[in-house]
């Protein structure tokens, strides 16, 4: 592994990873940020709230941003999506989303993890805020990383 969080991925698996991004947003007006750090000290959530809030996610019209965290070196991850998305998506929708992830992750399998959760939000999101002909991207598609 690379001294830093963006040497975890290749350059190729970084364009898969955003591609799955866009892709996913294409029919819906949500937004998908995915943001990778080394370290992740104290409750995964936590400092995935706080990097939702850093991101500006919170800033979408439609309160629908979902945020896939990663803390490579301390092996933790999380997804947490926005008000808009939560108060909409079936009771679990996260949780199941993240095993499913995790079964990838166990193989190693970290670009094809991020696909199937990427593309697993993307559909959610469709469902519950399709993608409008007035639509913006109001966020980035590019993987954020950690400074350290």
């Amino acid at each position: 592994m690379g001294k830093t969080a963006s040497d975890f991925f290749t350059l190729q698996q970084k364009e898969a990873i955003k591609k799955a991004v866009q892709d996913a947003e294409l029919e819906t007006s949500g937004e998908i940020r995915v943001h990778i750090e080394n370290k992740c000290d104290g409750d995964v959530l936590d400092r995935a709230a706080t990097v939702f809030d850093k991101l500006g996610m919170i800033n979408t019209e439609l309160r629908n941003g979902v945020l896939f965290y990663l803390a490579v070196k301390s092996q933790k991850f999380a997804i947490l999506g926005d008000l808009g998305i939560n108060a909409k998506v079936p009771q679990g929708f996260w949780e199941s989303t993240k095993n499913l992830m995790l079964e990838h992750f166990k193989k190693g399998a970290f670009t094809e993890g991020l696909v199937e959760g990427i593309t697993l939000a993307g559909k959610e999101l469709k469902a519950w805020f399709p993608y409008q002909t007035d639509d913006v991207n109001e966020l980035p598609d590019d993987i954020s990383f950690g400074k350290d």
